[in-house]
């Protein structure tokens, strides 16, 4: 089985602040099979670290105001390219991430405050038939049946 995960879950430092978000619940499901690591964010172009972006009313802005929805769009196409190449599996994306968010992100006030939603590169792989998994509902499945 192919899986796409979001880098930042493997270790990768690409987070906006610099670090990661290393899971080993994550670690242990993906051993055995092709790992496709990607950061949707670093694809398109933006540094790490970096000034926290939400999605602020459809648009992917930071917390200074500045619209990074660009280069989220573009990071998230080559993403997109990507898993249609490698004919990818499932996607196992980090929680909430204006990004990767699967089934939450924050509501765009920069105040911690989740709302029902995907973020762009999650909702791309949805719209084109990948079946996609949050971080937070991994417990909820058994790699061997995939």
């Amino acid at each position: 089985m192919k899986i796409m995960v979001s880098a930042c879950l493997l270790g990768t430092n690409c987070k906006y602040s610099g670090g990661n978000n290393y899971n080993e619940k994550i670690i242990e499901f993906v051993k055995g099979h092709e790992v496709i690591p990607v950061c949707p964010e670093v694809a398109g172009g933006l540094p790490t670290p970096r000034t926290p972006c939400e999605i602020v009313n459809g648009v992917v802005t930071n917390a200074d105001g500045e619209r990074k929805d660009k280069e989220f769009r573009a990071g998230a196409a080559k993403c997109l390219e990507l898993a249609k190449e490698k004919e990818i599996d499932l996607a196992i994306l980090q929680s909430r991430s204006p990004s990767c968010g699967v089934n939450q992100i924050y509501d765009g006030t920069f105040s911690g405050t989740r709302i029902p939603g995907s973020g762009i590169f999650a909702g791309l792989l949805k719209e084109n038939g990948f079946r996609v998994i949050d971080l937070e509902d991994i417990d909820k499945y058994d790699n061997r049946f995939f």
